[in-house]
């Protein structure tokens, strides 16, 4: 990353913490450095790439509140494990 890049990388975390708006740097991508946002209803990644990109993701929610029976549907959804593991931790 050179320095004109790194450079907007560092202003962006200085305008988000002048903002007060509460931030994490993260890697989850070769070549990019993350920036992962959390703000009320609405997940923020944004992406500083080597080649000079930023790539800006962001997840707004729908304002529906589930219920634990939703959790299910992670796991079945989700789960590397071939059977569907239950969410109930009170089952031995």
């Amino acid at each position: 990353m050179n320095v004109d890049r790194f450079d907007k990388l560092i202003a962006f975390l200085k305008q988000l913490k002048t903002a007060g708006i509460h931030h994490e740097v993260a890697s989850y991508r070769e070549e990019a450095i993350s920036v992962v946002i959390r703000v009320p209803g609405e997940y923020w990644e944004v992406d500083f790439l080597a080649d000079g990109e930023i790539d800006v993701e962001r997840f707004v929610s729908s304002g529906s509140v589930n219920d634990e029976s939703t959790l299910d549907e992670l796991f079945a959804r989700f789960s590397d494990q071939e059977a569907t593991l239950s969410h109930d931790t009170t089952r031995k």
